[in-house]
């Protein structure tokens, strides 16, 4: 999935795109620096991670790729049914576990 990096924040396409049309409908310039508009998009979820991202914004899930560590965080949260249900049951079928 394609995301955008705003103010150290990782936003999906959709909040991505709502951000950078509200801005420039109210004449905000495209300045190139994350701190002010959206940059992107990039793909990969934003990339490899300790975990599996999510939108800063609506919450939906990157699908992001991990390293060795994340996916030993999925598979703990897995056998320990730690977290939302929906959440981890996209995490199993993504990541194939």
């Amino acid at each position: 999935m394609h995301v955008y990096i705003y103010q150290a924040a990782l936003l999906c396409m959709g909040c991505g795109d709502a951000v950078i049309a509200k801005q420039l409908a109210e004449g905000k310039v495209q300045d190139g620096d994350s701190d002010h508009c959206p940059q992107g998009p990039y793909g990969n979820g934003g990339g490899e991670a300790d975990c599996p991202q999510h939108c800063d914004k609506c919450r939906v899930f990157l699908k992001n790729p991990l390293t060795n560590d994340g996916m030993n965080y999925v598979r703990e949260a897995l056998d320990d049914n730690d977290g939302d249900a929906a959440v981890l049951a996209e995490w199993k079928e993504f990541y194939g576990l």
